[in-house]
């Protein structure tokens, strides 16, 4: 009975001109140096200012450290680092995203700035092709937000030589 309903809301404002609804997915736009890139909200549980990192041993340069988050310890990665670009500068606007994947701990990513939040729908992603390049195998594709491009992060491709997702 939802669906009829649903459908028939569809019609009527299809009929009187109004914007249909479609899916759409909200993003944290995060600055990386000049670019942004989105991150899906749905793997976000919280935004912290830089806290201390205690540096780790033996691990990987893109692995900051971990951070204890109310009595948490998560491991931190600078996403700079871990995409090829330049070590990070921390500043007043630096951020560390705290990141939980399905049925795994959480991790934390520093980022130098979190922007906005923008919704976008599937007309406005293009989708990323298969052929990636070192960097573009971090993508899931691009979106336009106000004649804004923004690169969208594959959050699993990101984290998978580091959590098993």
């Amino acid at each position: 009975m939802n669906e009829v309903k649903v459908m028939d809301e569809q019609k009527r404002d299809v009929s009187l001109n109004r914007p249909t609804k479609r899916d759409t997915t909200q993003f944290i736009v995060t600055r990386l140096g000049s670019e942004q890139y989105g991150i899906d909200i749905k793997y976000i549980s919280n935004i912290s200012r830089m806290l201390k990192i205690t540096r780790v041993p033996k691990v990987p340069n893109y692995i900051k450290g971990v951070i204890n988050v109310r009595g948490v310890v998560i491991p931190t990665i600078s996403l700079r680092l871990k995409m090829g670009l330049p070590e990070d500068e921390i500043t007043k606007k630096t951020r560390i995203i705290i990141l939980t994947l399905e049925r795994h701990e959480s991790i934390g990513v520093l980022v130098d700035e979190v922007k906005e939040v923008v919704t976008l729908d599937e007309e406005h992603i293009e989708r990323m092709g298969y052929e990636k390049d070192d960097k573009e195998r971090f993508l899931s594709g691009v979106g336009k937000s106000d004649e804004k491009l923004i690169s969208l992060l594959d959050i699993t491709s990101v984290l998978a030589d580091i959590v098993d997702v």
